[in-house]
């Protein structure tokens, strides 16, 4: 059974994010980019399935610049066995995203997808669900433990009431929350085989999709800044403060 791991290229998670002074973005120039914490995980995953037995190869796809190369080597070298890169000129919509993943999932045929359930710099959540709608195949989102058997996977969930367990027939796609596991460091050894992996170069046109925006980016603008707290000497005076306060937000 193959697995394909999806992985983005984000701002890394300990990177500020700064706004562009235009308001049309955040700003990526000169910041230290790497592979979304969500996608490491899915990887991560993918490779204690095929360590166990139940997966003979893990493919790492990533969509994006020539850049986006260097996230695909970051895979190989945790233990992916090769990568597929889509080259693409600028940012991807969700929805184009899962049209190029499923143009790849079909020439692979695996039998799990297994990817971060939202990438860390838009948040959008969305790539998972539409793949899963446009493969026509079973999902489990959130997932905290995933357990494969003969043509089933049992995934274990993580909802508002607590846990819910799913058993789902494969193929599946199934997008990775943070206590599903602990991604693995690169070895030394493993990041200079992971030069030699091969990392097959195709293009939207493979596919027939087109990636144009559907959607316009009004304005992008940081969070408010956090007023300073009002110190008050008594009981009464805090709860005078708080009835203003309430009475304000009415």
């Amino acid at each position: 059974m193959k697995i394909v791991v999806p992985a983005k290229r984000a701002v890394d998670y300990n990177v500020k994010i700064r706004v562009k002074a235009d308001g049309s973005g955040v700003e990526l120039s000169n910041v230290k980019m790497s592979m979304n914490p969500f996608d490491e995980i899915a990887i991560e995953e993918a490779l204690r399935i095929k360590e166990s037995g139940k997966a003979t190869e893990v493919i790492v796809v990533s969509i994006g610049a020539a850049q986006t190369a260097e996230t695909i080597r970051a895979g190989l070298a945790m233990g992916a066995d090769r990568g597929v890169h889509v080259k693409t000129d600028g940012p991807v919509e969700p929805l184009a995203v899962a049209k190029l993943l499923k143009g790849v999932i079909e020439a692979e045929q695996p039998g799990l997808v297994i990817m971060g359930k939202q990438a860390i710099d838009d948040d959008c959540n969305q790539t998972g669900q539409m793949l899963a709608a446009l493969l026509g195949w079973p999902q489990a989102t959130f997932a905290s433990k995933v357990v494969p058997g003969d043509g089933v996977v049992e995934v274990t969930r993580e909802v508002d009431g607590g846990l819910q367990t799913l058993e789902l027939r494969m193929p599946a796609v199934i997008t990775t929350d943070l206590r599903l596991n602990e991604p693995r460091y690169a070895s030394l050894p493993n990041i200079m085989k992971a030069k030699k992996k091969p990392i097959d170069e195709r293009t939207p046109a493979d596919f027939g999709v087109d990636v144009t925006p559907r959607l316009t980016v009004l304005k992008t603008s940081e969070p408010p800044a956090r007023s300073a707290g009002v110190r008050v000497g008594s009981v009464s005076e805090l709860v005078a403060k708080l009835k203003d306060e309430a009475g304000a937000l009415q």
